[in-house]
């Protein structure tokens, strides 16, 4: 059945694509996994990382990428989590840990990888949330991180803006 599938009531639908995941998209993913071991288990970044690296996808990942960020994120997670409050409706430790997570790496990204555009980073967060967080996670994080972006990328995001008419 090329392209399509078959569901329970015998009607075919088009077949699901298989998205290929970008070496920096799968270091996302792992950064957020091991955000998550951290947030919730209280993992040290050496057991999150030497749990992770037994993954069979790590491989897929860009692993330099992965190790700046998650390093990058925990180093600076208080500063972050600050930044990051002015723009949540509660607070920080209310959040779920997915969201947490998504959103301490999209504003490390913000404000210390101005060579990756604002709107990618906030795409990539979207993805995440949308793929680990609960139904709406997604809206919330675009929201928080677009606020934030407008504060520390505003050259960049009035640049847009006015490109866009």
């Amino acid at each position: 059945m090329n392209g399509t599938a078959v569901t329970g009531t015998g009607t075919a639908r088009p077949a699901a694509k298989k998205t290929v995941k970008s070496p920096r998209r799968r270091a996302r993913e792992f950064v957020l996994q091991g955000l998550y071991q951290w947030l919730v288990g209280g993992n040290d970044e050496t057991a999150i990382e030497a749990h992770l690296a037994d993954n069979d996808s790590f491989g897929k990942s860009d692993r330099e990428f992965f190790a700046a960020l998650l390093h990058g994120v925990l180093a600076q997670h208080e500063a972050l989590r600050e930044r990051l409050q002015t723009y949540l409706d509660r607070p920080f430790a209310e959040l779920s840990p997915v969201e947490a997570g998504v959103l301490l790496t999209g504003a490390y990204e913000l404000l210390n990888d101005p060579q990756t555009p604002y709107r990618v980073v906030i795409n990539e967060a979207i993805e995440l949330t949308k793929e680990f967080g609960g139904s709406d996670g997604h809206k919330y994080v675009n929201g928080v991180l677009d606020k934030l972006a407008a504060k520390v990328r505003s050259v960049e995001v009035d640049a847009r803006r006015a490109a866009r008419g």
